[in-house]
């Protein structure tokens, strides 16, 4: 797989909810770290993606922005 996103993260499918059109895909990456993502139940099915499955998490951002508390 070639991508031009720069950050490709390997993980693991932790659980995927149900939505009426989206679903709320959790992968875990080593160490425990979990990313959630948004994506429509067609592209699920399309990607196969089930509970325990491996999956990679893709960011391509052209800003990240940084908070902090005052």
């Amino acid at each position: 797989m070639k991508l031009s996103a720069r950050n490709s993260l390997q993980g693991v499918v932790k659980t995927i909810i149900d939505g009426a059109v989206n679903a709320e895909v959790v992968i875990e990456l080593p160490g425990g770290v979990q990313i959630t993502s948004i994506v429509t139940k067609d592209a699920v099915t399309a990607l196969g993606l089930a509970v325990g499955k491996p999956a990679y998490a893709i960011i391509k951002a052209s800003n990240v922005m940084i908070g902090v508390d005052h």
